[in-house]
């Protein structure tokens, strides 16, 4: 029983950095402003950028797998990121929530330098905007 009791209590803790975001509705035109702090090394719809992953589809896709990131080789991914990937990271919503909001909090050996988004309100409208770019939604 009381194992059981600190389980759930774990769970809840570990859950609500991630359901956070969701407790507002993102909007994607915000989402489009906040977005240029990632499009600094990403690129998304036409737009590349050499230093991160393209973003298109990235909802429902397992880390570490976009193809022309991936065949950079050692100055793509991290060993790190690859690996979450390899072990089940799907690129959901809420494990997007999760990633922007602390990148090295999630993954701790990844090359993401980025600090994260701090406001509920930032991470729901970029989360929205991305999702314009995903055929899974």
């Amino acid at each position: 029983m009381v194992w059981s009791v600190r389980y759930m209590a774990l769970v809840a803790v570990a859950l609500t950095p991630a359901t956070q975001a969701f407790a507002v509705d993102g909007n994607a035109d915000a989402g489009k402003k906040v977005f240029l702090k990632c499009g600094v090394c990403h690129g998304i719809g036409d737009t590349k950028k050499p230093v991160g992953p393209n973003l298109n589809n990235v909802v429902g896709r397992t880390a570490g797998t976009q193809a022309e990131f991936l065949a950079k080789g050692s100055s793509g991914y991290s060993a790190a990121m690859i690996e979450a990937g390899k072990g089940g990271l799907v690129w959901t919503e809420e494990n997007i929530a999760k990633w922007v909001s602390d990148p090295k909090k999630m993954i701790p050996k990844t090359k993401m330098a980025f600090p994260g988004l701090k406001k509920d309100q930032e991470i729901a409208d970029v989360i929205a905007y991305i999702k314009t770019f995903s055929t899974q939604q």
